[in-house]
């Protein structure tokens, strides 16, 4: 048993990262007995085939530049990432948070807002891609046009 678990496992590896809890509660959803499951993670994780480390990294390489850090750190908790890791995390995002609010500003919108209805667009939309409202603000009074 433990070994067709590890097969399910590693296909699902082979295809993309996935974070420890992540991939428990999808072996465990398709039938997989749960004590069996801890086991066979805990071996995959010694032999570095599964890594919450490496699953973050991944999430931050495709996610900084495209949303804020709200955005990320939400799904970093929902694939069940350690408070430590995502503090980690977090001080990656914060380096880069203002370079790729302004990033994804300057593709959706290009110009400063010219009234009030504009700049709640605006507001909204980068709201919505998980950066604050201090940080949109900011580089909102900064823009030059």
């Amino acid at each position: 048993m433990t070994t067709e678990i590890r097969d399910r496992a590693l296909r699902f590896l082979a295809r993309r990262e996935y974070s420890k809890t992540e991939l428990f509660e999808r072996l465990t959803r398709e039938g997989c007995e749960p004590d069996a499951v801890r086991e066979v993670l805990a071996e995959l994780e010694k032999e570095g085939l599964l890594s919450d480390e490496r699953y973050v990294e991944q999430i931050l390489n495709a996610r900084i530049g495209r949303y804020g850090r709200q955005h990320i750190l939400k799904e970093l908790s929902e694939k069940g990432i350690s408070h430590e890791l995502a503090g980690r995390a977090r001080e990656k995002i914060d380096e880069a948070e203002q370079d790729a609010l302004k990033s994804v500003w300057e593709r959706k919108f290009g110009k400063k807002p010219q009234d009030r209805k504009e700049l709640a667009k605006q507001v909204r939309f980068l709201q919505g891609r998980g950066f604050s409202l201090d940080e949109i603000f900011r580089v909102i009074e900064n823009i030059e046009t």
